[in-house]
Parts: structure tokens; C-alpha cells; sequence
């Protein structure tokens, strides 16, 4: 061998050493989880993820942000996932530790929100393996089979040598493809282990081109054209592929309405001349109406599930082509047949519709259509539905919320009727966000997501809208908020009661409100927000509402609360009738007829 070959090979030898590090597995996942940018990692202490938490503080440059209570760490997650596009990451320790993750995992499953969960493990030596027993370790719980039904992989850690191959592959699943959470199993004995392990680099998500084929671009838009009342419907998946601005580029070149579900309700602003509603169970009267009237719909990463169409599912796709693009194959024609679909990513479909749009031509708006719409708002506005109600009206309270609120970075609701409320009547600007739980539809989702969004950013007001119901299923939460000086504004929508349910009772089962009324209870939230340190407030009288409002966001750097007392019986309107077509909504209100008719 010559000596330049010695030379080289000893150069190369040197080269590899220094991409290798020898290191504890718990000083590897801190290390990894640096290199993928993550700034904060949310968790319960507890034993089987102390290494964990000891590397990762000795690292110094995450921010561990402990909660009280592991649920509340995945929902934060699932926000940060969400409002970022990278993964949030919540740690949890083994055992009732894991599972109390689950719920807030599934949320993150069905909302397509990117998260890591890294759950701690009992040693290699102390798992049951196939012995013929409950548990062998302490707190010794199979986690990996109970997360896979809710996430888009749970794999366990088998050996030091998998560690970095499982890290990578979990963080480019999350956000490949519709995105969501996966779950990592890191036994203690592994995390503890000193190793070898490649020095750890961000892992780069293969960016996927897949779009339409030109002839069904073609076929859209020649239909788009002749279309009379055509509307475009607004999905969540619009913002988990990144792509409201060319969504809303794509929808102004067209000039076509926009309708919008639950999870779409920032998807266009509230102001914009083509934006009509929020469609569904509970969506504006006039969007659902719109939807009935229409004679071409363009779904746009959403799964027409029947909170959306109603049951009637024959009725929802009758008198109308319905064109339906979204990345995920099982969501199309599962309830709607007869779509033309179109399986791509929304992000490269919407730049190839614009560019296939613009070459096309000048798109004339169909200004008869907007006006039927405008007709039907104004016929049926969302502040009419309670018209007469004693007290507060919960509608008009959330157009003066946003309207006081317009500097808002997000709103975050909780899961009841004060989510519908919310969804019907927030007047959302152009880079306000919203944040519901819609798939899981989970009570207590609310705080800790405000949690969430605050970590993300908190430079604008975070404004959580919650009930009385819900806010007690992590009402603990409070104490995460002052401890780590969250400014956030919680505004409780209390009507003293599980409202939803209640209504859903009053309808069905004759006013028998069991558990929803008889025997639910609910505490003083001003003086339980003031044991905890935050400012507080009740609000009872409509009289009060501006001042009240005003008062909550002069509090600007620090979290306070708003108690707002509703009646008890106000039902969340309207409601589209069991069983029959979106257009068929309870009540079966009057009209607002123009002046003149």
C-alpha cells in the first residue's frame, strides 16, 4: 500500500470517528431532538423518563415545560404540531403515565396534527415478554399495541443500535403525507446505556410533487366556468399541508364562495367578500343553505364526514358534481359516492390549479349567486337564532369578543356548544388561527392547547373560549399558566351545565337531563382563578358585555379570566334534524325579512 492510500484511509477513518459519538441513549434523543429544532418538550416527571429529563436539561437549549397532567401535554403538542407544521414532542413516563397521553394522541390522530411522543419503558430485563402474567415490572404497560389504533406508527426501542433509525423515521412520518402522531418506547436500561450513535442531523422530509393529472385539472375548471352557483368547501386539510395562502390565492382567481368545517373556520377571512360559513350539524344556517343550492362543490382536504353533510347522504349529493381532492385515499367516496376525486397533496395541486387558472383566462365572479347568499345571511343571521333570549346572547358576545380581540394571534375552543357558538359567529382576520378539537372532540382540550399556542408564540393574545364543563376536565392547568407567566385570556361561556348533552336530551329524551344538569356541578371560576394568581371577572348582564370585553384585554401581558353567565337553556342553533338533508335545520325559525318587503 502506498503511503498517500495509508494516508487516505486514515483521513477517512478519522472522518467517520468524528461522526460518531459515544454517548448515553438519553444524551442521544436530547442531541437528536436539538437537531430537529425542537425548543420545548412537555411532560409529567416521572421514573422511567428521568434520564430523559436529566439529559435533555443539561443540554440547555430545550425548554422542558412540566404540566399537571400528561393529557394536558399531548393537546399542547397537538396545538404546537399544528400551528408550527414541525412535530410537538410530550414525554411521558411509563404505565398511567403513557395512557393518560392517549386521548390527546387521538386528537392529534384525527386533527392530522404532526406530534413525538416519547414514552419512557421498564428495562429490557423486566418486561413480560410472553410469560403467561399481567406485568412483570412496575408500571410495566404494552403501550405500543394500545397507541396503534390512534397513531401513524408506535414502535418500541429493541436495542441502542435502532435508536437513531426509529428517531428519524418517527419525525419524518409525522409530517409526511396527512400528518400525525407517532409514538416512540425507549426502555430506561436503553436510555441509560452508553453507546456509539451517529451524530444525529435534521431529518428532511421527502417533499412529495404528487398533484393532479392535467386532464382532471381541465375537466375542473371547464366545470368551475360554467357553473352557476358553484362553492368551494374549506377543510382542515388545507392547513395541515401548509397551503391556506395559495388557498385563498386560488379561491379569489376564480371567484368562487367559500364555505368551511369546523376545522377549517380560519381557513378565509371573515371579511373577505367570497367567504359565506361554517357548514355542519351546527353551522350557519345561510352556509348550509348555500350548500343545498349549489350546483358544483369543490372539497378541498376534507372528509365530508356527517357532522358535515348530515345523514342524509343522498340528498347532500344530489342536484350537484362534487369534485374532491385530498392526499388521503380511505377519506374519498367512503359516504359521498359518486365524487370525481383527485388523490395528490393540496399544496402542489393548488399551485398547479393556479397556474393552470390563470392561463386559462379572466375569471368573471357570478355576482347573482353571491347576492342569493348575501340574501340568505341576511334572512337568517347567526345573532337571530337565539333572538329573545334572556341574558347574554352567546353569538353576539363572540362578535364582540373578536371585534375587541382583532389584534388576536389565536383562538383556541374547547368542545361543546361554545365551540359551535364560537365557530358560527368569531369574525377571524387574515392571520388569526383557530383551534378546535374536531375528530376526538375531547372536553379539557381547550386550556392546555392555549397552552400550546402560547409556547409557539405569545407576542398576541391566545383567547380560549371554553364551558364550564369542559374547562374542569383540566381546569389544573391553571397552574401551568402562572407558573410559566402565560398571558392568556380564558373566557368561560357558562350556562351551568353540560350544554350539548343537555340539549341532545331535551330533544330526544324528554327533558330527563341526567348528569347533565341533575347532578352536575360547577365552582366559582373567578375566585378559583384567583387562588391560583390570575386576574378575574364574572359577567352576567348584556349591559356589561363591551366593558367586560375591554376589561380582559387591557389585562395584555398577563393570564386572566372572564366568567360569562349564560342561560342555562340556550341551545346551540341551528341544528341540522336527525336523519334528514343539511338543509332541514332545527328550529324551524322565522325569517328576517328585508325592510321594505
Amino acid at each position: 500500500m502506498s503511503s498517500g492510500e495509508d494516508g487516505a484511509r486514515r483521513e477517512a477513518a478519522v472522518a467517520e470517528s468524528a461522526r460518531v459519538i459515544r454517548v448515553k441513549g438519553s444524551d442521544y434523543i436530547a442531541s437528536f431532538l436539538e437537531r430537529q429544532g425542537v425548543r420545548t418538550v412537555l411532560e409529567l416527571s416521572g421514573g422511567m423518563i428521568a434520564h430523559l429529563l436529566d439529559s435533555i436539561s443539561r443540554g440547555g437549549k430545550i425548554r422542558i415545560l412540566s404540566v399537571h397532567h400528561e393529557q394536558a401535554a399531548a393537546f399542547a403538542a397537538d396545538a404546537m404540531g399544528r400551528l408550527t407544521g414541525t412535530p410537538g414532542v410530550a414525554m411521558a413516563t411509563s404505565g398511567p403515565g403513557a395512557t393518560n397521553l392517549l386521548t390527546g394522541i387521538a386528537s392529534c390522530y384525527f386533527d392530522s396534527s404532526p406530534a413525538v411522543f416519547i414514552t419512557g419503558q421498564v428495562n429490557r430485563n423486566e418486561q413480560k415478554g410472553d410469560r403467561a402474567i399481567r406485568q412483570l415490572g412496575f408500571q410495566e404497560t404494552e403501550i405500543v399495541p394500545i397507541a396503534r389504533p390512534v397513531t401513524k406508527a408506535a414502535w418500541q426501542v429493541r436495542s441502542p443500535e435502532d435508536l437513531p433509525r426509529v428517531l428519524e423515521a418517527a419525525f419524518e412520518l409525522a409530517v409526511s403525507g396527512r400528518p400525525g402522531p407517532v409514538l416512540v418506547d425507549v426502555p430506561m436500561d436503553i436510555q441509560r446505556i452508553e453507546a456509539d450513535f451517529p451524530m444525529p442531523e435534521a431529518v428532511r422530509p421527502a417533499v412529495t410533487k404528487q398533484t393532479a393529472e392535467p386532464a382532471y385539472l381541465a375537466e375542473l375548471l371547464a366545470v368551475l366556468r360554467k357553473a352557476r352557483r358553484p362553492l368551494i368547501l374549506a377543510g382542515g386539510g388545507i392547513r395541515a399541508a401548509r397551503a391556506t395562502d395559495l388557498f385563498r390565492r386560488f379561491a379569489r382567481l376564480v371567484q368562487v364562495p367559500v364555505v368551511k368545517s369546523l376545522m377549517a373556520v380560519d381557513a378565509i377571512p371573515y371579511a373577505d367578500p367570497l367567504h359565506v360559513g361554517m357548514i355542519g350539524s351546527y353551522g350557519n344556517r345561510w352556509a348550509n343553505l348555500a350548500v343545498g343550492h349549489s350546483d358544483l362543490l369543490m372539497v378541498l382536504g376534507s372528509r365530508l364526514d356527517i357532522r358535515q353533510t348530515g345523514a342524509d347522504t343522498r340528498a347532500f349529493a344530489s342536484g350537484r358534481t362534487i369534485f374532491h381532492i385530498d392526499c388521503d385515499a380511505g377519506e374519498m367516496n367512503n359516504r359521498i359516492g359518486g365524487c370525481r376525486t383527485a388523490l395528490c397533496e393540496l399544496h402542489p395541486f393548488l399551485e398547479a390549479a393556479i397556474a393552470a387558472a390563470e392561463e386559462s383566462g379572466p375569471w368573471v365572479p357570478a355576482d347573482s349567486w353571491l347576492e342569493e347568499i348575501r340574501t340568505l345571511r341576511a334572512r337568517w343571521p347567526d345573532t337571530g337564532e337565539l333572538k329573545g333570549i334572556a341574558g347574554i346572547n352567546p353569538n353576539e358576545f363572540m362578535h364582540q369578543l373578536s371585534q375587541q380581540f382583532a389584534n388576536a394571534g389565536v383562538y383556541v375552543a374547547d368542545v361543546g356548544q361554545h365551540q359551535m357558538w364560537a365557530g358560527q359567529s368569531l369574525e377571524l382576520g387574515e392571520m388569526q388561527r383557530f383551534l378546535t378539537s374536531g375528530g376526538m372532540g375531547s372536553m379539557g382540550f381547550g386550556l392546555p392547547a392555549a397552552i400550546g399556542a402560547a409556547i409557539v408564540d405569545s407576542s398576541k393574545p391566545i383567547v380560549l373560549i371554553a364551558g364550564d364543563g369542559g374547562f374542569q376536565c383540566n381546569i389544573q392547568e391553571l397552574e401551568t399558566v402562572v407558573h410559566n407567566r402565560l398571558p392568556l385570556k380564558l373566557v368561560i361561556i357558562n350556562n351551568g351545565c353540560h350544554g350539548m348533552v343537555r340539549q341532545f336530551q331535551q330533544s330526544y329524551f324528554e327533558g330527563n337531563y341526567q348528569s347533565t344538569l341533575r347532578g352536575y356541578s360547577a365552582p366559582d371560576f373567578a375566585r378559583i382563578a384567583e387562588a391560583y394568581g390570575l386576574d378575574a371577572r364574572r359577567l352576567t348582564e348584556p349591559a356589561d358585555v363591551t366593558a367586560a370585553i375591554e376589561w380582559l384585554h387591557s389585562t395584555q401581558d398577563r393570564p386572566a379570566l372572564l366568567d360569562v353567565k349564560i342561560d342555562t337553556y340556550a341551545n346551540a342553533y341551528p341544528k341540522i334534524a336527525f336523519g334528514r338533508p343539511m338543509t332541514e335545520m332545527e328550529p324551524l325559525a322565522s325569517p328576517i325579512e328585508p325592510e321594505g318587503a
